[in-house]
Parts: structure tokens; sequence; C-alpha cells
């Protein structure tokens, strides 16, 4: 199928995660097997027929949010195609990408995620370990999966900041806040990483990273999601936990605290500042709350 060829662009020019590159891969060659079995090669598509598809994909059922994302992937492949001639024209220029409605993020009180990381009551090497990963993901606002792709040449202690990789391989600089410091440091001392060391490494990466599963290995993003879960349900809060639930956190406490929203928007390593004004409809959310909660000319008149 031609769309392969756009694949290996997306993954080797534009940096898109292999995650990203296998969703849009199941998502053409749906397109493709429609496409062949109802018109012919995808490379003579008409508008009409993308259409067509649009429309089978909205009465099939499918979230909005899978229908856009399919929608993306073939404009996207059509676009391609189009520059590098291995069709006459893009037939999706005049296409619109359905409109997915903005969830707001779920976060946590500050009283919750202080409940959440105080569960970690013991003092163990695993302790110390998830102790440091819930505090570091709520204080720098980290995702689960750029947290575990933290190297130790990632981390320099003495100027408090940390060095993350996030979506299609950006880099960014992070301060690390007081208290992730602190369970860091605990971390990375003779008690905590050195004890799960294993006694021969089994790649040069397991060796440099932060964190490490009970084998030694590098700890994978379903297992740090484990820990987070764990703890979760130790403090009765299991069903608000998402993956990126301390990461909403931190956003929305620090814009409910005054942080400029630009300011946040380094800190996750959002590309456009529409994405990071979500959160200051949470924060909004909450000014509206507070102020109908506690302004005497807000709250109703009881006489």
């Amino acid at each position: 199928m031609e769309a392969e060829e756009f694949l290996t662009w997306m993954l080797v020019e534009r940096g898109r995660s292999p995650r990203t590159i296998e969703a849009y891969r199941r998502d053409l060659t749906a397109y493709n097997d429609w496409m062949v079995s109802e018109h012919g090669a995808v490379t003579n598509a008409s508008e009409d027929q993308i259409i067509a598809w649009l429309n089978m994909l909205q009465d099939s059922g499918r979230a909005r949010s899978t229908v856009a994302r399919a929608v993306a992937a073939v404009r996207s492949f059509h676009r391609f195609a189009a520059a590098e001639n291995l069709m006459r024209h893009d037939p999706t220029a005049g296409l619109e990408v359905p409109r997915v409605p903005l969830g707001l993020p779920k976060a946590l009180s500050e009283d919750e995620v202080t409940a959440l990381i105080d569960a970690v009551t013991g003092y163990g090497p695993a302790d110390l370990r998830d102790r440091s990963m819930l505090e570091l993901l709520y204080g720098s606002g980290l995702r689960i999966s750029e947290m575990t792709g933290l190297s130790l040449s990632d981390i320099d202690l003495d100027a408090r900041l940390l060095r993350a990789f996030g979506k299609g391989a950006k880099e960014r600089v992070i301060p690390i806040g007081s208290c992730a410091w602190e369970a860091l440091v605990e971390w990375l001392a003779v008690d905590g990483r050195a004890e799960m060391e294993p006694a021969v490494w089994k790649s040069r990466a397991d060796s440099e990273a932060v964190y490490l599963n009970q084998r030694g290995g590098r700890l994978s993003r379903q297992g740090a999601w484990g820990v987070v879960k764990k703890y979760g349900a130790k403090v009765g809060i299991g069903a608000k936990l998402s993956p990126h639930v301390l990461r909403h956190s931190c956003a929305t406490h620090m814009l409910n605290h005054g942080a400029d929203i630009r300011t946040v928007q380094e800190l996750l390593g959002h590309a456009s500042i529409t994405t990071t004004q979500i959160y200051t409809m949470v924060s909004q959310e909450r000014l509206f709350e507070v102020h109908k909660a506690s302004h005497p000319r807000h709250r109703k008149r009881t006489s």
C-alpha cells in the first residue's frame, strides 16, 4: 500500500511516535480496504468518495474522536501523496474534520494529591521510587512516558533541573520542585535505586534509566501507571485517576495559584497554547464556584 511510504515519512521526518504511526496504519488500512472494495485504488479517490467513506464512519457509531483521527490520517496521506506526485490532486483539500468537543481534564484537588503521595508510607527501595515518581509527575507535569524515558544524564540535581523528551522527540528543560527534588535525591541514594540494580545489566538503556522495575530493568509506562493506580486505590480515588491525572492536576493548580499560561505551556511542552487554554476553563470553573460560595452578593439571600 502507498501509505507505507507516507508512514515512514511521518516517523522519520515529522517525528511522530510509534504509537501514532500504528494508529495511522490501522486507520489507513481500513480506509484502503473500504475504498478498494467500493471504488478502487485510493490514489484515484474523489472528494465524493471520501465523503461517502466519512459518512460510513459516522453512521457506524464510532466515537467522534475516532472518526476525527481517521480523517486526519487520510487527509495527511492524501496531502503527502499529492505533494509527491503519487496522485494528481488532493481530494481532501476541502474536507472538514469532524469537530470533537473539548473535554475538561479531570484534576484532583490539592488535598487528594497530598493524600495520594502520603499513601507511600514505607522507606524501602520500591517505596522511595514510588514516592519520587508521584512527586515528579505532579511537581513537573511530566507525561508518564516522559518520566519512564528519563535517563540519569537527564537529571541535574545541583541545578534542580531535568530534561524531558516529549511528543515528536521535542526536548524541554523543566525545574524540579523542592518536594520532588527531595524525593528524587532519596531515590537516587544508596538505599534507593542502587538496591534495585541487577548484578548484570541487560542493556545500556536499562543501566541509564532513572526508574527501575523490580527486575532491574527500565520501568515501563504500564508499570508506572500501575504504581499510580495502586496508591489511588489505597486512598479511595481510583475512579478519578487516568494516566495524565497528575499532569492535569499540576497545570490546573498552577493556574489556580496565578501562574502565567505561557509558563504552563512551556512546562507541559504543548506545541500550541490552545491546548493549554483547556486548563484555564477548569480554573475559571473553580473561580466561579469559589466566588459563588464566598461573595456576599453572589450567594442567595436568605431573608
